[in-house]
């Protein structure tokens, strides 16, 4: 879409004569500066006693309850002859409407948009983000009727959306609410692309300064958006956007319908390291417009805004996401097999030093999703579902392969998932146990309930043997120390104590502080340093402050490897085992006859 020419700052200017839509939105933006709006809503002619009006209270792509109706004041209602309904305020988001006679009903209140971290919505004199899930109200009753959003903007702003463009300038149009609420609007002051790539339509929309360099992300982006096909059949858009924010005290990503905004810190664009973070987000999120967006679990179709949505296989959604998203710019060549493989690495080791896994299930993960809290207890004892929910993702696609002789793989699952299961239609688990039955030819039940009802354990030396690669810390690897601490910044306050590990055993706990070792002061600086002075196994004596009295505790320390897990090339892979590879990622092998990587890639 181009931009939308800037105009206006009335909105008699904006609203046609001529009724155009069953539900009519208007937001004046005019008066940016802090963070204010005002909202006007008006609803179609209704026979009944009342008019329910909710804002939901979470946002696609976020599983967590939020409090986005505290950002609405001055609620107003009144009907169609302008006189004053009353109203009740009848749950955390949601208003009810008192009607005595049949009538449109307006609604209008003041709406604070300061959420930009959450992706919710943001206003200040520079732009407005807007999801309407924080930002629109909206009637059950006229949910699935047709939309058209009004903006009353600043004249030097443009406006974009994954929304058709509408009749009048700064305008957008919506067949429902659920499109509404899946289709946020970027309006400001901004970097404009337009690009194509496999015959769809791209843009490229950037809000606020920063070290980017936006002709390399639209060539990436590009490259990017066009191996959708390796692993779907067809799209579900004809144009799609992507947001991005380059600012200061937010980062984070959410897919929508035809969509995403992303968000990093402004300058963390120029290193590669720093980039690869922001187009592994972009692959991210582009690859839920089919996974999430064009096929989901059950328990999230049809999205209620007003309650949460329990399923068993957010892993899938999230964890297989996270699975294919560098697969994709490998594919792409936007990522180097070297770069793929450390970022394997980091996940494997990650994993390893993750209690939690031991504990909970991905299944378990998953249906918690929504009461999961972060921290020491989360590491201890929970399973994160984008990360175990991509190793497991990693651990059914090589048992695909290795069932079907390399003939089926994981992206056929997906592939199958959109075609049979597109929404509205949803899937539960005997959905994706018949499609792996289908794909392999044999029953997936034990290893469905050993690898996703059960806490997964992975070896991944076999696992990734299939493949001709190995996993290890390398010939200058060596034995280190180790008490299984996290401190909190710039202090010697414990955040984590890892469980079953050295200090855990010893009787140290969350919330400790550290003020001696072996009777000599150590700072939150030197940590780290002082205990490689030990030797693994030994004993030392640890001097803290536990609910704040002094303790003294003699502490074995446990042993650790130095350096980052590697994942390189057996010493003499087979034909058999670069197959699998080949099969596996879609690239050829990329090591030379004495196993490093080729330079050329």
């Amino acid at each position: 879409m181009k931009p939308v020419v800037p105009l206006i700052l009335t909105f008699s200017a904006l609203i046609s004569p001529v009724a155009i839509a069953d539900v009519d939105y208007s937001i004046d933006l005019s008066n940016p500066q802090h963070h204010l709006a005002k909202v006007e809503v008006v609803f179609p002619a209704t026979k009944s006693s009342a008019l329910v009006v909710n804002l939901p209270v979470w946002r696609t792509g976020k599983y967590e309850v939020l409090p986005l109706a505290d950002s609405v004041r001055l609620f107003t209602a009144k009907d169609a002859a302008g006189d004053t309904l009353p109203w009740s305020r009848t749950a955390s988001g949601e208003w009810t409407v008192a009607l005595d006679k049949p009538t449109a009903v307006t609604v209008s209140y003041q709406l604070y948009a300061n959420k930009l971290g959450q992706r919710v919505n943001h206003i200040d004199a520079s732009h407005a983000f807007l999801d309407a899930s924080g930002t629109f109200v909206y009637s059950p009753q006229f949910r699935d009727e047709p939309i058209h959003v009004s903006l009353a903007v600043p004249s030097a702003w443009n406006s974009y959306s994954g929304m058709d463009s509408g009749p009048t300038n700064h305008s957008f149009t919506a067949a429902n609410y659920d499109i509404l609420v899946d289709s946020p609007i970027e309006t400001g002051i901004s970097e404009y692309r337009e690009f194509k790539a496999d015959g769809k339509q791209y843009e490229l929309v950037i809000w606020g300064e920063g070290n980017y360099d936006i002709d390399k992300m639209v060539d990436d982006l590009t490259k990017l958006s066009g191996q959708a096909e390796a692993i779907w059949d067809d799209y579900p858009f004809e144009r799609y956007v992507y947001m991005v924010h380059a600012t200061s005290g937010a980062r984070g990503a959410t897919e929508h319908l035809n969509s995403t905004i992303i968000q990093r810190p402004r300058f963390s664009y120029r290193d590669r390291k720093d980039y690869l973070g922001f187009i592994k987000t972009a692959s991210h999120e582009f690859i839920h417009t089919w996974n999430v967006k064009a096929y989901r679990p059950e328990g999230l179709v049809p999205y209620d805004y007003q309650e949460e949505g329990i399923t068993q296989l957010l892993w899938i959604a999230e964890g297989s996401t996270s699975y294919f998203q560098s697969q994709l710019l490998l594919r792409a060549g936007v990522m180097t097999a070297k770069e793929f493989f450390e970022d394997l690495a980091k996940r494997v080791a990650q994993s390893e030093k993750t209690p939690g896994r031991e504990v909970q299930s991905v299944a378990s993960a998953s249906a918690n999703q929504w009461a999961s809290t972060g921290g020491d207890y989360a590491v201890n004892h929970s399973t994160n579902i984008y990360s175990e929910g991509y190793l497991t993702s990693l651990a059914l696609d090589f048992s695909l392969l290795e069932e079907t002789k390399l003939d089926s793989s994981y992206r056929d699952v997906h592939r199958e998932l959109y075609q049979s299961h597109r929404i509205p239609a949803g899937y539960n688990i005997a959905d994706v146990k018949a499609i792996l039955k289908n794909v392999s030819g044999t029953s997936y039940e034990k290893w469905w309930q050993e690898h996703v009802n059960s806490p997964i354990s992975l070896d991944f030396d076999t696992l990734l043997d299939q493949a001709g690669l190995t996993v290890g810390y390398g010939d200058d690897a060596k034995s280190e120390p180790f008490v299984g601490v996290t401190l909190e910044s710039n202090s010697l306050v414990l955040s984590r104590v890892l469980r079953n590990g050295p200090a855990w055993n010893a009787g140290i706990v969350l919330g400790d502080e550290i003020v001696a070792i072996n009777g000599l002061k150590v700072t939150a600086a030197g940590f780290e340093s002082r205990i490689k002075d030990f030797k693994a196994a030994g004993k030392i004596n640890v001097t803290l402050f536990s609910n704040d009295r002094l303790k003294e505790i003699e502490l074995t320390l446990g042993e650790q490897q130095s350096g980052k897990l590697a994942i390189s090339s057996v010493e003499k892979p087979s034909r058999s085992q670069k197959a699998f590879f080949k099969a596996w990622l879609g690239i050829d092998w990329p090591f030379d006859k004495e196993g490093k990587l080729k330079t050329a890639e």
